[in-house]
């Protein structure tokens, strides 16, 4: 892991002003959140919303138990963060009003202003991908010659790249080596608030978490609204649609879900198979004109209120398809960097196979390859792939395994393979 620290780290709030909620807010919350997990000790609830006990939490329980909404039942020891909350009658109807309004419960949200300043001082612009860093972090596949220098600089612009190319030679894998060789760990916060609405943020299925304390300053004591991540890589494939690209508003709990592209600030948005969306290339380019140029994206609440936020995510597109049947000229002008992916040499494909059989153990032979590229690509003219190797090998082993035989090279075990993998000669 990258052990240099986050370029944002927001300090810890002493008091509800530094919080930017409103003391009503914050008590509404914290009572939602004893409503659904019941009886709680001070510094739980502390906990659970993300802030101090001390002149934040204590001040929204003291105001919840003048108003007969919570009361004191016990303590497990010294001081009020150690007593035991419960909620009244009368704060249950309340909480249950509540609920009705927004079931939200969770870390209290930080400002947008403060949400767009760390996106903005953490962006992946001024970011240096050297040669080493990729030749490192991509060792596990094999480019074809001339590759590294198409991706460096395309990584280290930050602008959108185009990946192309027929499938099977490795875009995809490009693309994730990409997002593990980002630089350094960002903070994001795990919800944002806007007015009186909540927009989830954090994402436990995209975002990874850095538990390692050495990742942070020594002695620094930071806002825990925020969550330390590895810089998110999230991709998309056909199941993408114009409404993944917006504000997710659910009626039912009355709080909102930040987009794909809002969730990768800060890393790698890939947009894979690109194409064969829902949504129609030229709709989905439409709907970024403005976001790739200006690095803005204007969002929708149910309200109609817009707000902006950062757009700084290294958006890739990987497609199997014709760039030129996918989108005209003008709107390929705004995809900065344009990479074909091509099929391997003949070399580079004899590489890749020697080491697919040396991590399945089996033993290497010149001959057998030499037989394969013979019978089954020169003869009926067919393309080497990058991805063929891996798969043609695999189908060896099941076969073996059915046959109750040694895996190895053999022409008998390739011809099997082989029949069960080409659609034809």
């Amino acid at each position: 892991m990258d052990s240099a620290f986050p370029r944002f780290l927001p300090a810890e709030p002493k008091d509800l002003e530094a919080t930017g909620l409103n003391a009503e807010f914050l008590a509404d919350l914290v009572l939602k959140t004893m409503y659904t997990r019941g009886f709680l000790l001070g510094h739980e609830i502390a906990d659970e919303v993300r802030l101090p006990f001390a002149n934040i939490v204590d001040r929204a329980l003291d105001y919840l138990r003048r108003e007969h909404l919570t009361e004191v039942r016990g303590s497990s020891g010294l001081g009020e963060s150690s007593y035991q909350y419960v909620v009244t009658d009368e704060g249950r109807a309340r909480a249950r009003e509540l609920m009705g309004q927004s079931q939200y419960v969770g870390p209290a949200p930080v400002r947008l202003e403060d949400y767009t300043r760390a996106a903005l001082t953490q962006s992946m612009s001024g970011q240096t991908i050297t040669l080493e860093t990729m030749k490192r972090t991509m060792a596990h596949l094999i480019l074809p010659n001339g590759m590294f220098d198409q991706l460096g600089p395309a990584v280290n612009s930050g602008k959108s790249i185009f990946l192309f190319g027929h499938p099977g030679n490795g875009k995809t894998a490009i693309a994730e080596a990409i997002g593990a060789m980002l630089p350094g760990a960002i903070v994001i916060p795990y919800a944002v608030g806007v007015d009186s609405s909540v927009i989830k943020v954090f994402d436990g299925l995209h975002h990874k978490p850095i538990t390692d304390e050495t990742a942070l300053p020594k002695g620094e004591r930071f806002d825990k609204r925020w969550v330390l991540i590895r810089r998110p890589m999230i991709a998309v494939g056909g199941e993408l649609t114009l409404a993944n690209l917006d504000l997710s508003y659910d009626p039912t709990t009355k709080y909102y879900e930040a987009p794909f592209q809002m969730k990768a600030n800060g890393g790698v948005f890939l947009i894979d198979d690109f194409g064969r969306q829902q949504v129609q290339p030229r709709d989905l380019l439409n709907r970024w004109i403005v976001p790739l140029e200006k690095r803005i994206d204007y969002l929708a609440l149910v309200t109609g209120r817009k707000i902006d936020v950062p757009f700084d995510a290294l958006i890739l597109f990987s497609t199997n398809l014709e760039p030129e049947h996918l989108v005209d000229e003008a709107f390929m002008r705004r995809i900065r960097y344009k990479i074909n992916i091509t099929d391997p040499s003949w070399e580079d494909f004899r590489e890749i196979f020697k080491r697919v059989v040396s991590k399945r153990n089996i033993a290497y032979s010149e001959d057998i390859l030499r037989y394969i590229v013979t019978e089954y690509y020169i003869k009926p003219k067919r393309k080497a792939r990058a991805v063929h190797p891996r798969d043609l090998i695999e189908e060896l082993m099941d076969i073996a395994r059915f046959r109750g035989v040694k895996p190895e090279m053999s022409q008998d075990l390739i011809d099997a393979a082989c029949r069960g993998y080409f659609i034809k000669e």
